[in-house]
């Protein structure tokens, strides 16, 4: 579905930030998370809006946990349209809310824009994978 990123150029960047995003979402890392989105970041998911303090809290509490999150190879999509870039995935996590575990498989869609400190998300869209 996707080309693989050259490296040097806005596509890689974009893609080298998403890895980013996952590793710091997998540690578990406020502060590394914090870093990667923007202060007016929100994530669109199947319980409205939620935004970027209410997202870091949950995590910094240890409320939210996560212990796997990838993008499924052959899935990217990254388009640049000057300084914001679209990226389109499926993604899968493995995460606890609460104490409860949850496995999710969902179409992810993000939206960065280029600032002085490179790519930064400012929203992210989840959509679950269907059933076949």
């Amino acid at each position: 579905m996707s080309e693989p990123p050259v490296p040097g150029d806005d596509v890689a960047d974009v893609h080298a930030a998403a890895e980013e995003f996952e590793r710091a979402v997998v540690a578990n890392d406020a502060d590394a998370i914090s870093a990667l989105v923007t202060p007016d970041w929100v994530l669109v998911d199947g319980d409205g809006v939620g935004g970027r303090g209410t997202f870091l809290d949950l995590v910094a509490s240890g409320d939210l946990v996560h212990n796997a999150m990838a993008t499924v190879e052959g899935t990217e999509r990254i388009r640049i349209h000057g300084d914001t870039a679209v990226r389109t995935a499926r993604v899968t996590n493995t995460a606890e809310f609460g104490g409860r575990r949850f496995d999710a498989d969902e179409w992810t869609t993000d939206v960065y824009i280029r600032t002085g400190t490179g790519w930064r998300c400012v929203a992210s869209h989840t959509t679950p994978v269907a059933e076949a």
